[in-house]
Protein backbone atom coordinates (compact mmCIF):
# COMPACT_ATOMS: atom_id res chain seq x y z
CA UNK A 1 0.00 0.00 0.00
CA UNK A 2 1.41 3.51 -0.96
CA UNK A 3 2.66 5.56 1.99
CA UNK A 4 1.66 9.20 2.59
CA UNK A 5 0.37 11.89 4.65
CA UNK A 6 -1.77 14.22 3.80
CA UNK A 7 -1.50 17.94 5.82
CA UNK A 8 -4.41 19.57 6.56
CA UNK A 9 -4.04 23.54 6.42
CA UNK A 10 -6.19 26.13 7.87
CA UNK A 11 -10.15 26.40 6.74
CA UNK A 12 -10.80 29.72 4.18
CA UNK A 13 -14.21 30.77 4.90
CA UNK A 14 -15.49 33.58 2.05
CA UNK A 15 -18.67 34.82 1.91
CA UNK A 16 -20.78 38.06 1.26
CA UNK A 17 -23.36 39.23 2.89
CA UNK A 18 -24.70 41.89 0.10
CA UNK A 19 -28.03 40.27 -0.48
CA UNK A 20 -28.58 39.31 3.23
CA UNK A 21 -31.56 42.02 4.17
CA UNK A 22 -32.63 41.59 0.28
CA UNK A 23 -35.87 39.71 0.13
CA UNK A 24 -35.81 35.83 -1.14
CA UNK A 25 -34.30 35.19 -4.10
CA UNK A 26 -34.85 31.91 -6.44
CA UNK A 27 -31.69 29.85 -7.74
CA UNK A 28 -28.90 32.02 -7.70
CA UNK A 29 -26.33 31.38 -10.73
CA UNK A 30 -23.59 31.00 -7.97
CA UNK A 31 -23.03 30.40 -4.19
CA UNK A 32 -21.95 32.94 -1.50
CA UNK A 33 -21.81 29.70 0.72
CA UNK A 34 -17.94 28.56 -0.20
CA UNK A 35 -15.82 26.67 2.45
CA UNK A 36 -13.03 24.63 1.53
CA UNK A 37 -9.63 23.31 2.63
CA UNK A 38 -6.26 23.06 1.06
CA UNK A 39 -4.03 19.88 1.21
CA UNK A 40 -0.52 19.30 0.86
CA UNK A 41 0.61 15.81 -0.36
CA UNK A 42 3.88 14.16 0.98
CA UNK A 43 4.73 10.81 -0.61
CA UNK A 44 7.19 9.25 1.29
CA UNK A 45 7.59 5.90 -0.82
CA UNK A 46 7.58 6.35 -4.56
CA UNK A 47 7.30 2.58 -5.73
CA UNK A 48 4.61 2.28 -3.43
CA UNK A 49 2.80 4.94 -4.46
CA UNK A 50 3.44 4.23 -8.04
CA UNK A 51 1.70 0.56 -7.49
CA UNK A 52 -1.39 2.59 -5.59
CA UNK A 53 -1.87 4.41 -8.37
CA UNK A 54 -2.11 1.20 -10.48
CA UNK A 55 -4.35 -0.54 -8.69
CA UNK A 56 -6.90 2.71 -8.16
CA UNK A 57 -6.64 2.94 -11.74
CA UNK A 58 -7.76 -0.59 -12.42
CA UNK A 59 -10.43 0.05 -9.69
CA UNK A 60 -12.35 2.63 -11.77
CA UNK A 61 -12.15 1.11 -15.52
CA UNK A 62 -13.95 -1.67 -14.12
CA UNK A 63 -16.21 0.63 -11.99
CA UNK A 64 -16.86 2.26 -15.52
CA UNK A 65 -17.15 -0.90 -17.56
CA UNK A 66 -19.44 -2.20 -15.41
CA UNK A 67 -21.61 1.36 -15.26
CA UNK A 68 -21.60 0.82 -19.10
CA UNK A 69 -22.60 -2.63 -19.31
CA UNK A 70 -25.82 -2.10 -16.69
CA UNK A 71 -26.19 1.13 -18.99
CA UNK A 72 -26.94 -0.12 -22.32
CA UNK A 73 -28.74 -3.73 -20.67
CA UNK A 74 -32.25 -3.97 -21.20
CA UNK A 75 -34.14 -2.24 -18.40
CA UNK A 76 -37.53 -4.16 -17.43
CA UNK A 77 -40.08 -1.51 -15.42
CA UNK A 78 -43.76 -3.77 -14.95
CA UNK A 79 -44.75 -0.47 -14.37
CA UNK A 80 -43.57 1.65 -16.95
CA UNK A 81 -46.14 3.59 -19.13
CA UNK A 82 -45.98 6.15 -21.54
CA UNK A 83 -43.77 9.16 -20.48
CA UNK A 84 -45.87 11.66 -18.38
CA UNK A 85 -47.38 15.05 -19.65
CA UNK A 86 -46.12 17.37 -16.51
CA UNK A 87 -47.93 20.46 -18.00
CA UNK A 88 -51.59 18.78 -18.45
CA UNK A 89 -51.09 17.38 -14.85
CA UNK A 90 -50.35 20.45 -13.81
CA UNK A 91 -52.84 22.31 -15.02
CA UNK A 92 -55.38 19.74 -13.64
CA UNK A 93 -54.09 19.57 -10.43
CA UNK A 94 -54.49 23.69 -10.38
CA UNK A 95 -57.80 23.37 -11.82
CA UNK A 96 -59.03 21.69 -8.44
CA UNK A 97 -58.63 24.46 -6.35
CA UNK A 98 -60.97 26.53 -8.88
CA UNK A 99 -64.02 23.89 -7.71
CA UNK A 100 -62.98 23.89 -4.18
CA UNK A 101 -63.75 27.95 -4.25
CA UNK A 102 -66.68 29.50 -1.59
CA UNK A 103 -68.33 32.94 -1.85
CA UNK A 104 -68.66 34.52 -5.35
CA UNK A 105 -67.75 32.16 -8.00
CA UNK A 106 -65.66 33.62 -10.73
CA UNK A 107 -67.64 33.66 -14.16
CA UNK A 108 -64.29 33.02 -15.85
CA UNK A 109 -63.80 29.23 -13.97
CA UNK A 110 -62.78 26.79 -16.16
CA UNK A 111 -65.30 24.77 -13.56
CA UNK A 112 -68.78 24.77 -14.88
CA UNK A 113 -70.81 22.96 -12.31
CA UNK A 114 -70.27 25.70 -9.31
CA UNK A 115 -70.97 28.96 -8.57
CA UNK A 116 -71.85 31.14 -5.86
CA UNK A 117 -71.92 29.89 -2.19
CA UNK A 118 -71.27 30.71 1.08
CA UNK A 119 -72.35 34.15 0.99
CA UNK A 120 -73.65 34.21 4.68
CA UNK A 121 -70.44 32.90 6.06
CA UNK A 122 -69.40 34.47 9.24
CA UNK A 123 -72.65 36.49 10.28
CA UNK A 124 -72.74 34.21 12.98
CA UNK A 125 -69.70 35.74 14.44
CA UNK A 126 -71.08 39.23 13.50
CA UNK A 127 -67.93 38.96 10.89
CA UNK A 128 -67.00 38.63 7.07
CA UNK A 129 -65.63 35.24 6.23
CA UNK A 130 -66.71 34.81 2.50
CA UNK A 131 -64.60 33.33 0.43
CA UNK A 132 -61.51 30.98 0.59
CA UNK A 133 -61.48 26.82 0.01
CA UNK A 134 -63.96 24.47 0.85
CA UNK A 135 -61.49 21.87 2.28
CA UNK A 136 -62.19 18.40 1.10
CA UNK A 137 -65.96 16.79 -0.35
CA UNK A 138 -67.33 18.96 2.17
CA UNK A 139 -67.99 21.94 2.98
CA UNK A 140 -66.17 22.85 5.80
CA UNK A 141 -63.69 25.14 5.62
CA UNK A 142 -60.82 24.67 7.88
CA UNK A 143 -58.16 28.24 8.27
CA UNK A 144 -55.11 25.62 9.25
CA UNK A 145 -55.33 23.61 6.00
CA UNK A 146 -56.00 26.76 4.01
CA UNK A 147 -53.17 28.63 5.43
CA UNK A 148 -50.85 25.47 4.57
CA UNK A 149 -51.84 25.05 1.19
CA UNK A 150 -51.05 28.74 0.50
CA UNK A 151 -47.90 28.60 1.35
CA UNK A 152 -46.51 25.92 -0.15
CA UNK A 153 -47.79 26.78 -3.44
CA UNK A 154 -46.22 30.24 -2.71
CA UNK A 155 -43.23 28.27 -2.27
CA UNK A 156 -43.00 26.26 -5.22
CA UNK A 157 -44.12 29.48 -7.07
CA UNK A 158 -41.01 31.21 -5.50
CA UNK A 159 -38.07 27.73 -6.38
CA UNK A 160 -40.06 27.58 -9.97
CA UNK A 161 -41.37 30.58 -11.03
CA UNK A 162 -40.26 30.44 -14.62
CA UNK A 163 -41.39 27.20 -15.21
CA UNK A 164 -44.92 27.92 -14.36
CA UNK A 165 -44.52 30.74 -16.64
CA UNK A 166 -43.19 28.39 -19.75
CA UNK A 167 -45.77 26.10 -18.79
CA UNK A 168 -48.83 28.68 -18.98
CA UNK A 169 -49.68 27.93 -15.38
CA UNK A 170 -48.35 31.41 -13.61
CA UNK A 171 -50.92 33.31 -13.60
CA UNK A 172 -53.57 30.42 -12.32
CA UNK A 173 -51.59 29.53 -9.10
CA UNK A 174 -51.30 33.15 -8.71
CA UNK A 175 -54.45 33.42 -8.59
CA UNK A 176 -55.34 30.48 -6.38
CA UNK A 177 -52.85 31.96 -4.23
CA UNK A 178 -54.40 35.69 -4.26
CA UNK A 179 -57.61 33.79 -3.86
CA UNK A 180 -56.24 32.07 -0.36
CA UNK A 181 -54.05 35.10 1.21
CA UNK A 182 -57.74 37.56 0.36
CA UNK A 183 -59.21 34.99 2.97
CA UNK A 184 -56.65 34.73 5.30
CA UNK A 185 -56.63 38.52 6.01
CA UNK A 186 -60.06 38.34 7.03
CA UNK A 187 -59.68 35.13 9.82
CA UNK A 188 -58.01 37.08 12.22
CA UNK A 189 -58.87 40.41 13.65
CA UNK A 190 -56.47 42.52 15.56
CA UNK A 191 -56.80 43.74 19.05
CA UNK A 192 -57.84 47.70 19.21
CA UNK A 193 -56.76 48.27 22.81
CA UNK A 194 -54.58 46.64 25.39
CA UNK A 195 -57.43 45.39 27.32
CA UNK A 196 -58.64 43.53 24.25
CA UNK A 197 -57.79 39.77 22.45
CA UNK A 198 -56.58 39.02 19.17
CA UNK A 199 -59.16 36.92 17.32
CA UNK A 200 -58.77 33.60 14.93
CA UNK A 201 -61.03 31.97 13.32
CA UNK A 202 -60.25 28.32 12.50
CA UNK A 203 -63.07 26.77 10.71
CA UNK A 204 -66.72 27.36 9.10
CA UNK A 205 -69.23 25.32 9.06
CA UNK A 206 -70.02 22.22 11.97
CA UNK A 207 -69.58 18.15 11.90
CA UNK A 208 -71.89 18.08 14.34
CA UNK A 209 -75.45 18.82 15.34
CA UNK A 210 -76.27 21.75 16.70
CA UNK A 211 -78.47 23.02 19.59
CA UNK A 212 -81.05 19.97 17.97
CA UNK A 213 -80.07 20.93 14.31
CA UNK A 214 -80.31 17.56 12.72
CA UNK A 215 -78.57 19.39 9.49
CA UNK A 216 -74.88 20.35 9.23
CA UNK A 217 -71.79 19.58 6.72
CA UNK A 218 -71.10 15.98 7.35
CA UNK A 219 -74.41 14.70 7.41
CA UNK A 220 -76.00 16.62 4.64
CA UNK A 221 -74.92 15.72 0.86
CA UNK A 222 -75.53 18.89 -0.36
CA UNK A 223 -73.70 20.87 -2.37
CA UNK A 224 -72.37 24.43 -1.38
CA UNK A 225 -74.27 25.95 -3.53
CA UNK A 226 -77.57 24.35 -1.86
CA UNK A 227 -76.66 24.86 1.82
CA UNK A 228 -79.46 25.86 4.17
CA UNK A 229 -78.62 24.77 7.33
CA UNK A 230 -76.62 26.79 10.45
CA UNK A 231 -72.24 27.54 9.38
CA UNK A 232 -71.11 28.03 12.57
CA UNK A 233 -67.85 29.63 13.71
CA UNK A 234 -65.09 28.66 15.76
CA UNK A 235 -62.95 31.36 17.62
CA UNK A 236 -59.55 31.37 18.78
CA UNK A 237 -57.24 33.87 20.30
CA UNK A 238 -53.27 34.18 20.74
CA UNK A 239 -52.60 31.21 22.54
CA UNK A 240 -53.49 28.77 19.11
CA UNK A 241 -49.65 29.21 18.62
CA UNK A 242 -49.28 26.55 15.39
CA UNK A 243 -52.60 28.37 13.65
CA UNK A 244 -51.23 31.46 13.99
CA UNK A 245 -47.71 30.77 12.75
CA UNK A 246 -49.13 28.89 9.73
CA UNK A 247 -51.17 32.33 8.40
CA UNK A 248 -47.41 34.64 9.21
CA UNK A 249 -45.88 31.65 6.68
CA UNK A 250 -48.88 32.02 4.09
CA UNK A 251 -49.16 36.02 3.86
CA UNK A 252 -45.06 36.35 4.09
CA UNK A 253 -44.78 33.56 1.48
CA UNK A 254 -47.37 34.91 -0.81
CA UNK A 255 -46.48 38.39 -0.38
CA UNK A 256 -43.32 37.87 -2.55
CA UNK A 257 -45.54 35.63 -5.16
CA UNK A 258 -47.69 38.85 -5.54
CA UNK A 259 -45.56 41.69 -4.83
CA UNK A 260 -45.75 42.82 -8.65
CA UNK A 261 -49.24 44.33 -6.76
CA UNK A 262 -46.72 46.05 -4.16
CA UNK A 263 -49.63 48.04 -2.00
CA UNK A 264 -51.41 44.11 -1.95
CA UNK A 265 -47.75 42.91 -1.21
CA UNK A 266 -46.87 45.29 1.74
CA UNK A 267 -50.42 44.68 3.18
CA UNK A 268 -49.65 41.20 3.57
CA UNK A 269 -46.40 41.51 5.05
CA UNK A 270 -47.48 43.78 7.57
CA UNK A 271 -50.34 41.57 8.38
CA UNK A 272 -47.92 39.06 8.94
CA UNK A 273 -45.45 41.07 11.20
CA UNK A 274 -48.20 41.93 13.05
CA UNK A 275 -49.91 38.56 13.85
CA UNK A 276 -45.90 37.23 14.34
CA UNK A 277 -45.77 39.89 17.01
CA UNK A 278 -49.12 38.59 18.54
CA UNK A 279 -48.67 34.95 18.77
CA UNK A 280 -45.14 34.96 19.66
CA UNK A 281 -45.12 37.60 22.87
CA UNK A 282 -47.83 35.06 24.26
CA UNK A 283 -46.74 33.72 27.52
CA UNK A 284 -45.05 30.69 26.46
CA UNK A 285 -47.30 28.96 29.29
CA UNK A 286 -50.24 29.59 27.49
CA UNK A 287 -49.07 28.82 23.92
CA UNK A 288 -50.28 25.53 22.61
CA UNK A 289 -52.17 23.96 19.58
CA UNK A 290 -55.06 25.40 18.34
CA UNK A 291 -56.95 21.62 18.94
CA UNK A 292 -56.50 22.20 22.75
CA UNK A 293 -59.02 24.06 23.08
CA UNK A 294 -62.59 23.24 22.27
CA UNK A 295 -63.83 26.48 21.52
CA UNK A 296 -60.90 27.08 18.97
CA UNK A 297 -60.24 23.59 17.50
CA UNK A 298 -63.80 22.25 17.67
CA UNK A 299 -64.58 18.97 14.82
CA UNK A 300 -61.37 19.75 13.09
CA UNK A 301 -59.21 17.53 16.01
CA UNK A 302 -60.77 14.60 14.00
CA UNK A 303 -59.73 15.84 10.39
CA UNK A 304 -56.59 17.73 11.40
CA UNK A 305 -55.31 17.43 14.83
CA UNK A 306 -51.71 19.31 15.28
CA UNK A 307 -49.44 17.66 17.24
CA UNK A 308 -47.00 20.58 17.72
CA UNK A 309 -46.87 23.93 17.52
CA UNK A 310 -43.63 25.05 17.72
CA UNK A 311 -42.60 24.18 13.91
CA UNK A 312 -45.34 26.32 13.05
CA UNK A 313 -43.76 29.51 14.62
CA UNK A 314 -40.51 28.61 13.39
CA UNK A 315 -42.34 28.06 9.57
CA UNK A 316 -43.61 31.66 10.03
CA UNK A 317 -40.68 33.16 11.55
CA UNK A 318 -38.76 31.52 8.45
CA UNK A 319 -40.99 32.66 5.81
CA UNK A 320 -41.23 36.47 7.70
CA UNK A 321 -37.28 36.79 7.41
CA UNK A 322 -37.62 35.62 3.45
CA UNK A 323 -39.97 38.18 2.57
CA UNK A 324 -38.46 41.37 5.13
CA UNK A 325 -34.49 40.39 4.67
CA UNK A 326 -34.98 41.10 8.74
CA UNK A 327 -32.76 38.92 11.00
CA UNK A 328 -34.86 39.50 13.94
CA UNK A 329 -36.83 37.03 12.67
CA UNK A 330 -34.39 34.58 11.88
CA UNK A 331 -32.93 34.76 15.35
CA UNK A 332 -36.27 33.43 16.34
CA UNK A 333 -36.88 31.35 13.34
CA UNK A 334 -33.75 29.23 14.16
CA UNK A 335 -33.76 29.01 17.80
CA UNK A 336 -37.43 28.15 17.89
CA UNK A 337 -36.41 24.87 15.35
CA UNK A 338 -33.81 23.71 17.56
CA UNK A 339 -36.12 23.59 20.01
CA UNK A 340 -39.09 21.56 17.63
CA UNK A 341 -36.24 19.11 16.70
CA UNK A 342 -35.17 18.26 19.75
CA UNK A 343 -39.38 17.23 20.34
CA UNK A 344 -39.78 15.90 17.26
CA UNK A 345 -41.94 13.28 17.58
CA UNK A 346 -40.95 9.41 15.84
CA UNK A 347 -44.26 8.77 14.64
CA UNK A 348 -43.99 12.49 12.66
CA UNK A 349 -40.46 12.11 11.90
CA UNK A 350 -39.31 12.22 7.99
CA UNK A 351 -43.02 13.56 6.73
CA UNK A 352 -43.98 17.10 5.34
CA UNK A 353 -47.62 17.60 5.65
CA UNK A 354 -50.32 20.20 7.23
CA UNK A 355 -48.92 19.20 10.64
CA UNK A 356 -45.39 18.47 10.60
CA UNK A 357 -43.32 21.50 8.98
CA UNK A 358 -40.03 20.32 10.47
CA UNK A 359 -38.52 18.51 7.33
CA UNK A 360 -39.81 21.21 4.73
CA UNK A 361 -38.31 23.76 6.97
CA UNK A 362 -35.42 22.06 7.03
CA UNK A 363 -34.82 22.24 3.44
CA UNK A 364 -35.68 25.72 3.88
CA UNK A 365 -33.32 27.00 6.26
CA UNK A 366 -30.55 24.97 4.21
CA UNK A 367 -31.27 26.70 1.57
CA UNK A 368 -30.48 30.29 3.26
CA UNK A 369 -27.21 28.98 4.26
CA UNK A 370 -25.96 27.78 1.33
CA UNK A 371 -27.04 30.72 -0.57
CA UNK A 372 -27.87 33.82 1.62
CA UNK A 373 -25.09 32.62 3.93
CA UNK A 374 -25.98 34.67 6.58
CA UNK A 375 -22.97 34.71 8.32
CA UNK A 376 -21.23 32.92 11.36
CA UNK A 377 -23.82 33.73 13.98
CA UNK A 378 -26.38 31.31 12.74
CA UNK A 379 -23.84 28.93 11.42
CA UNK A 380 -24.59 26.40 14.21
CA UNK A 381 -28.01 26.64 14.28
CA UNK A 382 -28.34 26.14 10.20
CA UNK A 383 -25.56 23.58 10.11
CA UNK A 384 -28.53 21.48 12.28
CA UNK A 385 -31.08 21.86 9.55
CA UNK A 386 -28.56 20.77 7.10
CA UNK A 387 -27.57 18.35 8.87
CA UNK A 388 -31.23 17.37 9.01
CA UNK A 389 -31.78 17.29 5.39
CA UNK A 390 -28.82 15.13 4.50
CA UNK A 391 -30.20 12.37 7.14
CA UNK A 392 -33.90 12.96 5.46
CA UNK A 393 -32.53 12.71 1.98
CA UNK A 394 -30.30 9.53 2.68
CA UNK A 395 -33.07 8.23 4.51
CA UNK A 396 -35.04 8.82 1.31
CA UNK A 397 -32.39 7.31 -1.44
CA UNK A 398 -31.56 4.30 0.33
CA UNK A 399 -35.14 3.08 1.05
CA UNK A 400 -35.38 3.53 5.20
CA UNK A 401 -39.07 3.85 4.33
CA UNK A 402 -41.24 0.86 3.77
CA UNK A 403 -43.06 0.76 0.60
CA UNK A 404 -45.99 -1.28 -0.80
CA UNK A 405 -45.18 -3.76 -3.55
CA UNK A 406 -45.83 -1.64 -6.41
CA UNK A 407 -43.25 0.83 -4.84
CA UNK A 408 -45.19 3.95 -3.44
CA UNK A 409 -43.21 4.89 0.00
CA UNK A 410 -45.09 4.65 3.20
CA UNK A 411 -43.83 7.51 5.42
CA UNK A 412 -46.82 6.39 8.01
CA UNK A 413 -47.52 3.01 9.16
CA UNK A 414 -51.15 4.19 10.18
CA UNK A 415 -53.14 2.80 7.37
CA UNK A 416 -54.08 6.30 6.49
CA UNK A 417 -53.73 7.89 2.75
CA UNK A 418 -50.22 7.62 1.31
CA UNK A 419 -50.26 9.56 -1.39
CA UNK A 420 -49.94 13.02 0.21
CA UNK A 421 -46.90 11.98 2.25
CA UNK A 422 -45.31 10.23 -1.30
CA UNK A 423 -45.80 13.65 -2.92
CA UNK A 424 -44.10 16.31 -0.79
CA UNK A 425 -41.60 13.46 -0.36
CA UNK A 426 -40.65 13.86 -4.04
CA UNK A 427 -41.04 17.73 -3.72
CA UNK A 428 -38.11 17.64 -1.32
CA UNK A 429 -35.69 15.56 -2.65
CA UNK A 430 -35.90 16.92 -6.23
CA UNK A 431 -36.06 20.23 -4.33
CA UNK A 432 -33.12 19.57 -2.26
CA UNK A 433 -31.19 18.14 -5.59
CA UNK A 434 -31.73 21.00 -7.43
CA UNK A 435 -30.03 23.27 -4.98
CA UNK A 436 -26.75 21.06 -5.12
CA UNK A 437 -26.85 21.01 -8.88
CA UNK A 438 -26.56 25.02 -8.49
CA UNK A 439 -23.84 24.55 -5.91
CA UNK A 440 -22.31 21.83 -8.29
CA UNK A 441 -22.44 19.34 -5.17
CA UNK A 442 -23.15 16.13 -6.40
CA UNK A 443 -25.72 14.53 -5.34
CA UNK A 444 -27.99 11.78 -5.72
CA UNK A 445 -31.48 11.51 -6.60
CA UNK A 446 -34.61 9.88 -4.93
CA UNK A 447 -36.96 8.17 -6.42
CA UNK A 448 -39.95 9.75 -6.92
CA UNK A 449 -43.57 8.57 -6.66
CA UNK A 450 -44.60 10.95 -8.91
CA UNK A 451 -44.97 8.38 -11.86
CA UNK A 452 -46.75 6.10 -9.62
CA UNK A 453 -49.45 8.56 -8.86
CA UNK A 454 -49.92 9.21 -12.00
CA UNK A 455 -50.52 6.21 -13.34
CA UNK A 456 -47.30 3.86 -13.52
CA UNK A 457 -48.41 1.46 -10.49
CA UNK A 458 -50.07 -2.49 -10.13
CA UNK A 459 -53.47 -1.02 -11.16
CA UNK A 460 -52.60 1.23 -13.71
CA UNK A 461 -54.62 3.71 -12.42
CA UNK A 462 -54.00 7.80 -12.47
CA UNK A 463 -55.21 8.84 -8.60
CA UNK A 464 -55.05 12.47 -9.77
CA UNK A 465 -58.52 12.87 -11.00
CA UNK A 466 -59.15 13.32 -14.93
CA UNK A 467 -55.87 12.72 -15.95
CA UNK A 468 -54.90 9.69 -18.08
CA UNK A 469 -57.25 6.90 -19.50
CA UNK A 470 -58.29 5.47 -16.04
CA UNK A 471 -58.93 7.42 -12.89
CA UNK A 472 -60.99 7.08 -9.69
CA UNK A 473 -65.09 8.04 -11.10
CA UNK A 474 -66.76 7.46 -7.48
CA UNK A 475 -64.64 11.05 -5.83
CA UNK A 476 -66.25 11.30 -2.67
CA UNK A 477 -67.49 14.96 -3.13
CA UNK A 478 -70.53 16.65 -3.11
CA UNK A 479 -70.33 18.89 -5.97
CA UNK A 480 -68.59 16.39 -8.37
CA UNK A 481 -71.61 13.70 -7.73
CA UNK A 482 -74.69 15.71 -7.79
CA UNK A 483 -76.67 17.17 -10.85
CA UNK A 484 -75.52 20.76 -11.63
CA UNK A 485 -78.37 22.74 -11.73
CA UNK A 486 -78.78 26.31 -11.15
CA UNK A 487 -81.97 26.74 -10.89
CA UNK A 488 -82.93 23.27 -9.44
CA UNK A 489 -82.18 22.81 -5.26
CA UNK A 490 -81.47 19.65 -3.48
CA UNK A 491 -82.69 19.18 -0.13
CA UNK A 492 -80.54 17.86 2.82
CA UNK A 493 -81.42 14.25 2.77
CA UNK A 494 -82.31 14.57 -1.11
CA UNK A 495 -78.89 14.52 -2.01
CA UNK A 496 -77.93 11.20 -0.31
CA UNK A 497 -79.63 9.31 -3.43
CA UNK A 498 -76.34 10.63 -5.04
CA UNK A 499 -73.97 9.47 -2.19
CA UNK A 500 -75.33 5.96 -2.48
CA UNK A 501 -75.22 5.29 -5.95
CA UNK A 502 -73.16 2.96 -7.70
CA UNK A 503 -72.76 5.12 -11.07
CA UNK A 504 -69.82 7.07 -11.69
CA UNK A 505 -69.81 10.73 -10.45
CA UNK A 506 -72.04 13.29 -12.74
CA UNK A 507 -69.41 15.80 -12.94
CA UNK A 508 -65.27 14.90 -13.43
CA UNK A 509 -63.98 16.55 -10.37
CA UNK A 510 -60.26 17.44 -12.81
CA UNK A 511 -57.07 17.52 -10.96
CA UNK A 512 -58.27 16.55 -7.63
CA UNK A 513 -55.61 13.59 -6.15
CA UNK A 514 -57.69 11.16 -4.21
CA UNK A 515 -56.37 9.83 -0.60
CA UNK A 516 -55.07 6.50 -2.57
CA UNK A 517 -54.08 2.99 -2.37
CA UNK A 518 -53.40 1.11 0.91
CA UNK A 519 -50.38 -0.68 1.54
CA UNK A 520 -50.89 -3.32 -0.45
CA UNK A 521 -51.63 -1.25 -3.35
CA UNK A 522 -55.24 -1.99 -3.19
CA UNK A 523 -57.50 0.66 -3.89
CA UNK A 524 -61.81 0.93 -3.51
CA UNK A 525 -63.59 3.34 -6.36
CA UNK A 526 -66.31 3.77 -3.56
CA UNK A 527 -68.21 7.13 -3.32
CA UNK A 528 -68.94 6.44 0.50
CA UNK A 529 -65.54 5.20 1.18
CA UNK A 530 -63.39 8.41 1.52
CA UNK A 531 -60.20 6.85 3.05
CA UNK A 532 -59.69 5.75 -0.59
CA UNK A 533 -61.73 8.66 -2.60
CA UNK A 534 -61.56 11.91 -0.86
CA UNK A 535 -59.25 14.73 -2.03
CA UNK A 536 -58.22 18.10 -0.35
CA UNK A 537 -56.63 21.17 -0.54
CA UNK A 538 -53.63 20.15 1.42
CA UNK A 539 -52.56 16.99 -0.42
CA UNK A 540 -53.04 18.74 -3.33
CA UNK A 541 -50.79 21.48 -2.69
CA UNK A 542 -48.01 18.77 -2.22
CA UNK A 543 -48.81 17.84 -5.65
CA UNK A 544 -48.51 20.69 -7.05
CA UNK A 545 -44.83 21.38 -5.84
CA UNK A 546 -43.75 18.08 -6.68
CA UNK A 547 -45.42 18.27 -10.71
CA UNK A 548 -43.75 21.51 -10.95
CA UNK A 549 -40.40 20.59 -9.58
CA UNK A 550 -39.81 17.16 -11.76
CA UNK A 551 -41.15 18.76 -14.93
CA UNK A 552 -38.68 18.85 -17.56
CA UNK A 553 -37.64 22.15 -17.99
CA UNK A 554 -34.62 23.65 -16.68
CA UNK A 555 -34.84 27.30 -17.65
CA UNK A 556 -37.48 27.73 -14.44
CA UNK A 557 -33.96 27.84 -12.21
CA UNK A 558 -32.74 30.74 -14.16
CA UNK A 559 -35.21 33.62 -14.34
CA UNK A 560 -35.02 36.05 -11.32
CA UNK A 561 -38.29 36.83 -9.72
Amino acid sequence: MATFELEKLPLTYTHSLSDSSSAYQPFPSHSHYQKYYHYNLVITDKDQFRNFLLVSLTIILAIIALVLILHFLPHKNKHQGTSINFKLAINHALTFYDAQKSGHYPKNSPVKFRGDSGLGDGKSADTDLVGGFYDSGNNIKFTFTTAYTTTLLSWSVMEYHSKYADLGELQHVRDIIRWGSDYLLKVFILPTSSKSNLTIYSQVGNTISDKGEPKNDISCWQRPEDMDYARPVSICDSSASDLGGEIVAALSASSMVLKNDTEYSMKLVKAAETLHKLVTSEDPKKQGTYTMVDACGKQARDFYKSSSYKDELAWGGTWLFLATGNLTYLDYATETFKSAKNNESDFDNGTFDWNNKLNALAVLLTRIRYFRDPGGLYEHALRLSSNSTHSLMCSLLFNDFSRTPGGLIIMKDDNGPLLEYAATASFLSKLYSDYLHHLKFSGAKCKSNVNYILGQNPLKMSYLVGHGDKFPVQVHHRSASIPWDDKKHYSCDGGKKWLNSKDPNLQVLVGAMVGGPDMHDGFIDQRNNSRFTEPNIASNAGLVAALIALSDNSSGLKDSF
